[in-house]
């Protein structure tokens, strides 16, 4: 029974589990011989509640409903905790560096170690230059990454994301997503503020990344040109 509880997981009730709805536990408990002298599973079924039949102890509705509803958030809790399926997981990329490189990081991206954003400097399908900074883990969040990873769709960025310029059009946006403030107006010229401890990003780059911060340019023939910049987060204390 231990080895069975171990497995069903932490918060696993046998008879939440077993049984669907009251009426059953309580069948369950009605034998061959109750229903020949009875001839009425309701009469039954009220006996076995009374504890004049049974085989033991008979729990009430109220607790049987409680004891479902609690080993349900237990079942929800276990699913949340189990880890996600990587996008990247499985994916023969070792020949495209920008998804070589991002299955590296996948994994840390996804656990808070790690915060990722994507440069990319490449013309679209309509032939024009565009450019952008990509939030990887706003992307993983918030969108499916199989298909890039499987090479179905080509990573580009879009007006959506952290920054977006098409230098044909001059159209220019800029977002904050989860994990970075856009700061356009600064001296220091285009600024990505983590905002989980706070620490400036900075792309330009003749100045230094800044703090716990690395800049990654990939030699690729996936894009014109690939910049990858690299966060370790760490929480303020």
């Amino acid at each position: 029974m231990d080895d069975e509880l171990e497995i069903k997981g932490p918060g696993y009730d046998p008879i939440a589990d077993e049984f669907a709805t009251y009426e059953d536990y309580l069948d369950n408990q009605i034998t061959a011989t109750d229903m020949f002298y009875l001839e009425d599973v309701e009469l039954a079924r009220h006996l076995v509640e009374l504890g004049i039949r049974g085989n033991g102890e008979v729990i009430r509705r109220e607790e049987f409903e409680q004891r479902k509803e609690t080993a349900e958030q237990a079942r929800q809790a276990r699913l949340n905790k189990k880890p996600k399926k990587l996008a990247s997981q499985g994916k023969a990329v070792e020949d495209l560096p920008l998804l070589q490189a991002l299955k590296d990081r996948e994994e840390a991206v996804r656990n808070g170690k790690l915060t990722t954003i994507i440069f990319i400097r490449d013309k679209n399908t309509k032939g024009q230059e565009v450019s952008g900074y990509i939030d990887f883990g706003h992307r993983l969040k918030s969108e499916n990454m199989e298909p890039y990873f499987e090479r179905r769709k080509r990573l580009m960025p879009r007006p959506t994301d952290l920054s977006f310029y098409n230098w044909e059009t001059q159209m220019s946006t800029s977002n904050p997503t989860p994990n970075f403030q856009v700061i356009a107006d600064n001296e220091a010229g285009l600024l990505f503020k983590s905002k989980r401890d706070r620490k400036a990003l900075n792309v330009d780059p003749r100045a230094k990344p800044g703090d716990n911060s690395t800049r990654t340019e990939l030699a690729t023939h996936e894009y014109q040109q690939v910049v990858l910049y690299d966060h370790v987060t760490r929480r303020r204390s």
